[in-house]
């Protein structure tokens, strides 16, 4: 229970890897503000935290929409008295090679991936700031965490996703920012990039046009069964990783053990990177 006493939000964790982190901060101690797109899969990981004896509330709703970002914060300041860990989890893919890649599919993806993160950390600026002043001034040294989420896209690039990767490779620069800003503040500010994780996003689809709803606008998702064969042949340990085992990286930056480590980029990819 090394995270007992402590307030996270984590944004698109209604499903997926988000899911799953939530659960294992949960697992640790930590009470937990879930946010999905949609408000029955945030309220169904809600249950699930609280049947297996935590706590949690639901904030559903995009984290691009104005205002949202105040929403989710003083979410946590009001439901459940406080705020010590971010994971700006929340986005998806819409592929396109450059010359067919649209204004509004290039905009959505740097909304959703850099602008909603930014949004959500200036949120909690506030706060942060008044409570480590505060702390200061008793004595206190008090950590807090934010771990936002890239890509090997962020960090290596890919074919397709001219959108995706500059978004990602954004959130990057953004970390390592906000690792110096916040320093002062006792924030610890790191990045996990993931590889190759099974997901909804990431699942073998032949001769499908699996899509989701992203507010409006039917986005495919799914990967050609051979290509998802050849990636996972180039991973070193021989498979894509969990959605458990992805939380799991996340996790290491929010516990006590992380507190001098600021401004890094951990790859979850299974020994594979770019």
């Amino acid at each position: 229970m090394k995270l007992q006493g402590k307030v996270a939000i984590v944004s698109g964790s209604g499903r997926g890897i988000g899911r799953e982190i939530a659960l294992k901060l949960a697992s640790e101690g930590a009470s937990v503000v879930v946010n999905d797109l949609d408000a029955g899969p945030a309220e169904e990981t809600v249950a699930a935290i609280t049947a297996a004896g935590g706590k949690a509330v639901a904030c559903a709703g995009s984290v691009t929409e104005s205002g949202f970002a105040e929403r989710f914060v003083n979410t946590a300041i009001e439901q459940l008295g406080g705020l010590d860990i971010i994971v700006n989890n929340a986005g998806y893919t819409w592929d396109n090679v450059i010359h067919k890649m649209t204004d509004e599919q290039w905009h959505a993806i740097m909304d959703v991936h850099v602008t909603a993160p930014f949004q959500i950390l200036r949120a909690a600026a506030e706060y942060f700031r008044v409570q480590a002043k505060k702390e200061a001034s008793e004595g206190r040294e008090v950590f807090r965490k934010v771990v936002n989420i890239s890509s090997l896209a962020g960090t290596g690039g890919n074919a397709g996703q001219a959108n995706y990767s500059a978004g990602k490779a954004a959130v990057i620069g953004l970390t390592k920012a906000m690792a110096k800003e916040w320093g002062r503040y006792k924030i610890n500010v790191n990045c996990v990039a993931f590889g190759l994780i099974k997901t909804r996003l990431t699942e073998a689809m032949a001769g499908s046009d699996e899509s989701i709803d992203i507010e409006g606008r039917k986005i495919k998702v799914g990967v050609n069964p051979d290509l998802l064969r050849n990636m996972e042949a180039m991973v070193p340990l021989g498979r894509g990783g969990t959605p458990a085992e992805a939380a799991g990286a996340v996790y290491l930056f929010c516990t006590p053990e992380s507190n001098y480590v600021s401004g890094q980029t951990l790859i979850c990819g299974g020994g594979f990177s770019m």
